[in-house]
């Protein structure tokens, strides 16, 4: 199921609202087709990263920990440090994970 769900939304590309929000995030003020594509790939791995660590599809429209996260894994994908984030941010991915296995509960439930 997540796997279908990961390869329909890169199917869909990243929204241009994410991606504007996101360059923005990174200070990138200048027009680069070169760089939105490659920014929109490291978008698109973030997401699957995330949705993968969280166990379920994340909403990355709205402002809050999927989407922080999500910027945060840019940025340092952007530095060639990208190996250093799930240590940096080890508490956050624990916390998505956890968010993840309540609501997969609660569904099966048949409590949302």
């Amino acid at each position: 199921m997540r796997a279908r769900a990961a390869r329909r939304r890169a199917m869909a590309g990243v929204p241009e609202e994410l991606l504007s929000g996101a360059k923005n995030y990174l200070d990138m003020t200048w027009p680069d087709a070169e760089a939105d594509r490659k920014l929109e790939g490291i978008l698109l791995r973030g997401m699957a990263y995330l949705d993968h660590r969280a166990g379920m599809a994340l909403d990355y429209g709205d402002e809050g920990t999927a989407r922080a996260l999500l910027l945060d894994y840019a940025r340092y994908a952007q530095a060639g440090a990208l190996q250093d984030f799930g240590a940096d941010f080890a508490a956050e991915l624990l916390g998505l994970h956890i968010t993840g296995e309540v609501v997969q509960h609660d569904e099966a439930d048949g409590l949302l």
